[in-house]
């Protein structure tokens, strides 16, 4: 037996010894962890198709997303479209800064706060808003209409974002 193969089994060993100790439970029977597998595969599902036809539209996804927040605003400022966006502040910048260079936004001072600036689509922007937006849209949708009416989707929805508030709450003891 090599080493590679002993550790291995002296693992599995060891962790069997260690987890028939334990007082694991039987998570079959928690009706509240059976739907955290389902959960997390129809969101890897969905973001593994969301992702592959923005790249195929020649945009990342954090672009696609600030692109879709700004596309029905007058602008945002960055704290703003930080907020409504699921871009993290680190990557904010560094995706505006892409999207300026290529003309898809621009930067804009606010009157009366230097420290402010307010991010808006140009024309060319505005264009890729409405062309891949709509693309996009029709792109998910039959995956939508396969799997749920508008009734399901609109139950759907709403547990959704109580399991999704219930998590920004944080644990409670």
């Amino acid at each position: 037996m090599t080493n590679d193969a002993l550790t291995a089994y002296l693992t599995i060993i060891l962790t069997s010894t260690i987890m028939s100790a334990m007082d694991v439970p039987d998570f079959k029977d928690d009706p509240y962890l059976r739907v955290l597998r389902p959960l997390m595969e129809a969101y890897l599902a969905c973001w593994r198709q969301d992702s592959r036809h923005i790249r195929s539209m020649r945009l990342t996804p954090s672009q696609f997303d600030v692109i879709a927040t700004l596309g029905d605003s007058d602008g945002m400022t960055c704290s703003e479209l930080s907020t409504a966006t699921l871009v993290t502040k680190g990557t904010l910048t560094g995706v505006l800064d892409r999207l300026e260079t290529k003309g898809i936004i621009r930067r804009d001072d606010v009157k009366g706060d230097r420290r402010c600036t307010r991010i808006r689509l140009t024309d060319k922007g505005k264009a890729l808003f409405r062309k891949t937006f709509t693309a996009h849209a029709a792109f998910l949708r039959p995956y939508f209409e396969r799997a749920l009416s508008q009734k399901d989707a609109d139950a759907a929805k709403t547990l959704l974002m109580r399991i999704r508030d219930s998590f920004l709450q944080g644990a409670r003891p």
